[in-house]
């Protein structure tokens, strides 16, 4: 990869070999956002600039907030591997991929530092005002591909970034009782679940029975917007919140 002006004003470039053409995709239109998940920030960045680990992504941001771009934003970055949102499978070509310093579930989810998650808010409208992306496609890796990836983590602070003006979000309903769902149930009202979940964008397959793959859905949402409790159980806490991010959409209203 050749030296490359960056696209985000605030951006150091390091440029990775690791990228190709955008396919069939004229613009992005997703923002995913990642976890490294690796000990150190600068262990984590030199894997992702080095050809043998065949992954990259567009941005990369330090702890203290600084921001490295790897790719051209009109070019396509490795970073989602096989995923899907809203019958979309090649997440890759319709992303800008934003990898975030952070060692992740292997070192017991540490937080995130406040300065780091302004850079990532201010680096996300940009992108999004730039490129015209909906709030409602600012992902998580694990929100487009549940069950295989868990970053970047229920730790990641959602709730941060929307009131910094970035992302899709409600106020997560209270864990409280009620009815829930879970492996195992059949019936129209999981139907109904699955449904939700197809709409918003998740990839489950409306069968109307609560299969495994419906419970890493579950998880992967409550790991993004219900952060409280991630077990893959639907009870009415996990159901009223994916039904009032629902109604908030534009497209629903």
């Amino acid at each position: 990869m050749k030296p490359f002006q960056p696209d985000f004003k605030g951006a150091r470039v390091q440029a990775s070999p690791n990228c190709g053409p955008r396919v069939g995709c004229d613009a992005p239109d997703i923002i995913l956002l990642h976890y490294t998940g690796m000990p150190s920030a600068e262990g984590a960045l030199s894997w992702l600039c080095n050809p043998e680990s065949e992954v990259s992504s567009h941005y990369f941001v330090h702890e203290d907030g600084r921001i490295v771009q790897l790719v051209p934003e009109g070019m396509r970055a490795w970073h989602a591997g096989k995923s899907f949102w809203a019958g979309e499978t090649d997440i890759n070509s319709h992303s800008i991929g934003i990898e975030i310093a952070n060692a992740g579930h292997p070192a017991g989810l540490p937080p995130f530092p406040e300065k780091q998650i302004a850079a990532v808010a201010e680096l996300c409208r940009d992108c999004g005002e730039r490129w015209q992306i909906p709030p409602e496609r600012v992902l998580g890796h694990s929100d487009v591909a549940p069950v295989r990836k868990v970053d970047p983590g229920e730790n990641f602070p959602w709730g941060s970034l929307f009131a910094a003006g970035v992302g899709h979000y409600v106020d997560p309903v209270p864990v409280g009782g009620g009815r829930f769902f879970q492996r195992g149930d059949r019936g129209q009202p999981v139907e109904a679940l699955q449904s939700m979940l197809s709409l918003y964008g998740y990839n489950v397959e409306i069968t109307g029975e609560f299969c495994a793959a419906t419970e890493g859905v579950v998880a992967a949402f409550q790991r993004h917007f219900r952060p409280e409790r991630v077990d893959g159980i639907a009870d009415m806490s996990t159901v009223e919140t994916l039904h009032r991010l629902l109604t908030a959409l534009p497209r629903y209203r």
